[in-house]
């Protein structure tokens, strides 16, 4: 495991940090919230703008540690996140880029890089929970297509999305775990309706999809038909693994906000208050180099490993406490959804839910971190 940085990569941050500074004060205005067209659009020709600039391959082309010196530069500058194709860049497009044919790279990959395309997740189902091998969506051969029935929940960005990660049964009779197919369905396709869902903050990033016989080309699998599984993890050790980097150095950043707010309305005189955010700051801390030692194995394995599931497990009860510590500095004005980080309050009691639960994330760091045999 190696921490350090070669010059190459100072190099690189160096020559980021330049050219962020020269870009960021020339964009657009951000679209409102509930402008999902217009966020679509602003988030898209963000990224087409790193790629005229040579940075939009760094989520796949480039290594796990340049990934992570441009998440850590992007977000301290304060540039626009992914945003609406967080999934095509974060999600799919590794997983393609790890485990796709030569033919899905060239169709796929290029015009997630290029800002064209926007993909969401289609993994969670109504009556599977985040018992994701429960899942029942159901796909049959039918000559050169699979005919595919059934609903997907919580399914980010869909009222957007050009394509779906999709994850479906191509054999009822296997064990959960087996019988389970990686496909990509075009969200235009006959067949398809979109749902959105308001979430307990207000926004509508998540939608129901339901599948009534949409016919997805046998070309679009990624992997072996009922080598789903497999492929699924290798795109959630991605999700797990890598795609939080960004959140941690904001995280990072509320907290030094947070403190100077303290110091200026009188709650820094708290000192339970003080030692909830020191404490929180060395949790950040940790979390980081957690982070970096994960990459670091990225760097030798080519995909993040299951210390993806320790970050995310930790990370997820850290944002959650960060936010609850946030409503201990505003007082009274937590309860006002103008203020700033009422709205990331609401929003981080989702994250023990998202991403894999903290209950299977503990039985992954159980089962195959520490060797404890599975529970019955």
């Amino acid at each position: 495991m190696d921490l350090s940085y070669t010059p190459e990569e100072e190099e690189f941050r160096a020559r980021l940090r330049e050219w962020l500074a020269k870009v960021l004060p020339g964009l657009p205005p951000k679209p409102d919230p509930e402008d999902w067209p217009g966020r679509r659009a602003y988030d898209l020709g963000w990224q087409r703008t790193l790629y005229d600039a040579g940075y939009a391959d760094v989520h796949w082309g480039a290594s796990p540690t340049t990934r992570l010196i441009f998440l850590e530069e992007t977000e301290k500058a304060g540039a626009p996140y992914v945003g609406a194709n967080f999934v095509g860049l974060l999600h799919a497009g590794p997983t393609i880029a790890t485990e796709g044919t030569e033919e899905q790279r060239a169709r796929w990959l290029a015009p997630i890089l290029r800002g064209d395309e926007v993909w969401c997740q289609g993994f969670s189902e109504p009556d599977a929970g985040s018992d994701l091998a429960a899942l029942r969506t159901r796909a049959w051969r039918d000559g050169d297509h699979y005919v595919v029935s059934g609903s997907k929940i919580w399914t980010s960005h869909a009222e957007v999305a050009d394509w779906c990660e999709l994850l479906v049964r191509t054999d009822p009779a296997a064990p959960r775990h087996r019988g389970i197919t990686w496909l990509a369905m075009p969200m235009d396709a006959p067949g398809v309706t979109v749902r959105p869902l308001r979430t307990l903050a207000g926004s509508a990033e998540f939608a129901e999809v339901f599948l009534d016989e949409v016919r997805v080309p046998v070309a679009n699998r990624v992997g072996a038909e009922n080598d789903g599984w497999r492929v699924t993890m290798v795109t959630l050790s991605f999700e797990r693994g890598t795609a939080f980097v960004g959140e941690v150095v904001a995280c990072r950043r509320v907290l030094g906000d947070l403190a100077r707010v303290a110091h200026r309305n009188g709650a820094w005189d708290d000192p339970e208050l003080r030692r909830r955010l020191g404490r929180l700051n060395a949790e950040f801390r940790a979390l980081w180099r957690l982070t970096q030692w994960n990459v670091s194995e990225a760097e030798g394995r080519g995909v993040p490993g299951v210390g993806g599931s320790v970050f995310k497990l930790r990370y997820s009860h850290a944002r959650q406490e960060l936010y609850d510590a946030a409503a201990a500095v505003l007082g009274p004005d937590a309860l006002d959804l103008d203020r700033p980080w009422v709205l990331d309050r609401l929003s981080s009691l989702s994250y023990t839910i998202a991403a894999g639960t903290s209950q299977i994330q503990r039985n992954i760091v159980a089962e195959r971190i520490l060797g404890l045999p599975k529970g019955r």
